[in-house]
């Protein structure tokens, strides 16, 4: 498959590297510089999906917990109408119901408060969840929040076993709260090589060297669209029937189902809409 158009685009829009495997081959790959370690950024959330997904499965929690449940001891002295009819589902898929973004990165430093559970819970719920899409860190956190409560572990202790070590990804850094929490809505360091993996785990839904790890069903459920958002469970949904975990700057993975295919990149692009129709039309059209 020649992506040589791709590439001269992508040297414009500081791509690092991109990797497409189709048919469970890779069947091309393309570097401006080596390897190594870097911050996802919000492509983070998607892993946070995958360990709820565990913690589902495992019997640890459920989706249809009222927030009120399972955060009882971090409520704030007013509980409001909305707060009380949210669920763990409302922590994943953007509809939380609260106006505007909080523990976005520019913010985090700036916090005086460092419980951030009950910072987040007392943030006024100005809309009905489910209601309404505001992209916001506050439900990756909090979902990460409940998954290392119930497992009794952080999040990279937690995926460690069940996912990481599955996948030959060596124990990774993960960004912490002033709690020493891990931040399930960022702040994960992977190579392009070991974000690629969780894409392939994806596209073979949950399944890795014929072993079935995480549901199918889990899979299917949580990277279809919840809503007219495009948004699943801290998935994106995109054209050619995709799906992806998307981090600032174009951390990508992106699963192609009906091509069988993964295509997963990462960058410093400030230009993001630009170089995903790049994506979109000089690779993906071509798988």
């Amino acid at each position: 498959m020649d992506i040589s158009e791709f590439v001269e685009i992508a040297k414009g829009l500081h791509v690092l590297g991109i990797k497409i495997t189709k048919d469970d081959e890779l069947i091309n790959e393309w570097y401006s510089e080596e390897e190594c370690r870097r911050n996802i950024y919000s492509a983070t959330k998607s892993f946070t999906s995958c360990a709820v997904g565990f913690a589902v499965q495992e019997g640890l929690l459920s989706l249809d917990e009222k927030l009120t449940d399972a955060f009882s001891e971090d409520l704030p002295e007013v509980v409001d109408e909305n707060l009380q009819t949210a669920t763990v589902r409302d922590l994943l898929t953007m509809c939380l119901g609260q106006e505007a973004g909080s523990l976005m990165g520019g913010q985090r430093p700036l916090y005086q408060e460092d419980d951030w559970v009950k910072m987040s819970l007392a943030i006024p719920f100005k809309y009905k969840p489910g209601t309404h899409f505001v992209y916001n860190n506050v439900g990756p956190y909090l979902a990460g929040i409940l998954v290392q409560r119930r497992s009794g572990c952080d999040l990279v202790s937690y995926l460690t076993p069940r996912l990481f070590t599955h996948l030959g990804i060596k124990r990774p850094t993960w960004e912490t709260d002033p709690l020493g929490n891990s931040f399930g809505a960022g702040g994960l360091f992977l190579t392009l090589s070991e974000l690629h993996k969780f894409g392939l785990f994806y596209l073979n839904k949950g399944k890795w060297n014929g072993r079935q790890i995480l549901s199918e069903k889990w899979i299917e459920e949580s990277t279809a669209a919840a809503d007219t958002n495009n948004y699943g469970y801290l998935f994106w949904r995109g054209e050619y029937n995709s799906f992806r975990a998307d981090g600032k700057y174009s951390q990508i993975t992106m699963i192609l189902p009906d091509k069988h295919a993964v295509v997963s990149l990462v960058a410093e692009c400030r230009k993001g809409e630009e170089l995903m129709r790049a994506v979109y039309d000089l690779v993906c059209a071509k798988l």
